[in-house]
């Protein structure tokens, strides 16, 4: 399940007064879609090459985790200020109606970015999102947990081919210990707006949201329950819910295919190419 490597191109965006430089990953060509990331950081997976034969992917490097810029992330204090800043960056890139894809943090981004402008998305697309919270089913600590714990957190079976196509490292111990602290700092970045409790009264925002939203869930998430899908479901006027069997946090990871047929019935595409199948 190889998706042919797309043609990446990147922007650098002057944002934020000037103050700060977004960058944000681009390929693709047709209708805007704005990709949102993980706590981890962005990487470019087979599901985003995939996205990119329908749409322009438009993906932004949350602030602090470019590399070369670790303190832009020091500008930002509140959440608000993060969804402010996104929205400038839609508007800045020019974009109409894009579609709004995000997991986990993203994904709570993203409902953010839509509740705060109802008119900005055409669809939404959540996989796993954080942001909502229960006392009787708490979404994990995925921010300090030891390293050895964090793949069965993430991944309902952690030693297939597809988890440890995420979780592997390079060969060389430099570049090696380079990515792990990249990793932790990624964390630290977007930990800031979500962690101990991920839960900034995402709740009481969500009736706002216009556009029609798709969530995917793992059934087997360890980190943020499936149970959690009833309160998405509860909240989001316009809201479908796909929940995938024998999958853990990161659906378009672990289960590509299943993933890609949920979103492309959702988008109301034609066709799956080949290199998903």
């Amino acid at each position: 399940m190889q998706a042919a490597g797309p043609k990446l191109s990147e922007k650098t965006l002057p944002v934020w007064n000037g103050r700060v430089k977004m960058r944000v990953k681009v390929a693709g060509t047709g209708q805007p879609l704005v990709y949102l990331h993980p706590s981890a950081g962005l990487a470019w997976d087979p599901f985003l090459s995939w996205l990119s034969e329908h749409f322009t992917v438009y993906a932004p490097e949350f602030p602090g985790t470019s590399v070369g810029d670790p303190y832009a992330i020091h500008l930002f204090n509140s959440l608000a200020d993060v969804v402010l800043l996104y929205e400038e960056v839609v508007r800045t890139l020019g974009l109409e109606k894009p579609v709004l894809v995000g997991q986990s943090f993203g994904g709570m981004l993203a409902a953010e970015l839509a509740a705060t402008f109802p008119e900005l998305a055409s669809r939404v697309v959540l996989l796993d999102p954080i942001g909502l919270w229960r006392e009787d089913i708490p979404v994990s600590d995925w921010i300090s947990i030891p390293p050895a714990e964090l793949p069965p957190l993430l991944f309902h079976e952690p030693t297939s081919p597809a988890a440890q196509s995420v979780l592997a490292l390079p060969e060389d111990p430099n570049i090696a210990a380079a990515a792990i602290a990249a990793r932790v700092w990624a964390f630290g970045c977007t930990g800031k707006f979500a962690w101990p409790i991920p839960e900034r009264g995402l709740s009481t925002r969500l009736h706002r949201l216009a556009a029609p939203v798709l969530l995917v869930w793992g059934r087997n998430d360890k980190l943020v329950p499936v149970a959690y899908v009833d309160e998405w479901l509860a909240h989001v006027p316009q809201c479908k819910a796909v929940v995938i069997e024998d999958c853990g946090h990161i659906p378009q990871v672990e289960k590509l295919h299943e993933t890609v047929a949920a979103v492309s019935e959702f988008l109301e595409l034609t066709e799956m190419p080949n290199s998903t199948r």
